[in-house]
């Protein structure tokens, strides 16, 4: 492998893959939701992506020093596999990157686009060893759905209960994925909302994220009157969930649980998908 690739390989592991590609996913699938246009559909999907990939490399950028003091071998960045300043310059182009491919969408995608990554950006920045971590996920994840329909050739804002499905989803997402390293965090001074909630306490709040987020759908979406098809995307996040909070409960806290929420999340997905454009009233 040439020192190039082994680069590339090492940002792209610094970008967090997993949630990146499920993002982005979410976002390809509530664009099909809403009926994009081809063009609109491959620029608001690209755009998403970029958008994470500057994410995810801007928190590993800031923390890789506290990653190397704990040891964190599975951080590029830590084991010395690309530089912090070579993470920096990626990020950062990821960024600009996000924002040109959301312009030719409007003015309003390219404004919604800009603050939900200011509001992760923030997050990475600080927020994240504040009592106040959870907020920068309740604002991008809130605006999540609303990057769809503002793509639209008719640009609006998502309907009330996307926001809400948003919103709960997002909580579900940060208060889980930090579980694991709760112990390194707090050797390193990070101490958000789950730090102080403790392990169990969080992944049981998650759940009941995802729930609200289903209801959200399930109620919002078919306009009070569930299809099948809904009902059955329902019932399955409610059981992701209730498996969430029983793991949570009876084992100590794994990556697992954040899987699951992932999980959810695509389930969640789905079920907008299937109620076709409502989300979008």
């Amino acid at each position: 492998m040439t020192p190039a690739m082994r680069t590339v390989r090492a940002l792209w592991g610094s970008t967090h893959p997993g949630p990146t590609l499920v993002v982005t996913a979410l976002a390809l699938a509530l664009g099909i939701a809403v009926g994009l246009e081809p063009w609109r559909l491959v620029l608001l999907t690209l755009a998403v992506f970029a958008g994470q990939l500057s994410i995810g490399l801007s928190n590993d950028a800031i923390d890789s020093p506290r990653d190397t003091a704990v040891g964190r071998t599975d951080k590029p960045i830590a084991r010395g596999d690309v530089s912090e300043r070579t993470a920096w310059i990626a990020a950062i182009g990821a960024a600009v990157a996000a924002l040109a491919l959301s312009a030719p969408l409007g003015f309003g995608m390219l404004a919604a686009h800009a603050l939900f990554l200011a509001s992760a950006w923030s997050y990475n920045a600080g927020l994240k060893s504040t009592a106040f971590s959870i907020v920068p996920f309740l604002v991008s994840f809130g605006i999540f759905p609303s990057l769809a329909t503002l793509s639209m050739p008719d640009p609006r804002v998502a309907a009330p209960w996307g926001w809400i499905a948003g919103a709960a989803l997002g909580a579900a997402v940060h208060l889980t994925n930090v579980l694991p390293d709760l112990d390194d965090d707090r050797a390193t001074g990070v101490r958000g909302l789950p730090h102080r909630l403790g392990a169990r306490v969080s992944a049981v709040v998650a759940a009941g994220g995802i729930v609200v987020g289903a209801i959200a759908v399930l109620v919002g979406g078919s306009q009070g009157s569930p299809s099948v098809l809904s009902w059955v995307f329902f019932s399955a996040v409610v059981v992701v969930a209730v498996g969430t909070a029983v793991l949570a409960l009876v084992r100590p806290p794994t990556r697992v649980l954040f899987r699951l929420v992932m999980l959810a999340a695509l389930l969640l997905a789905a079920q907008l998908v299937a109620t076709g454009g409502a989300y979008a009233a």
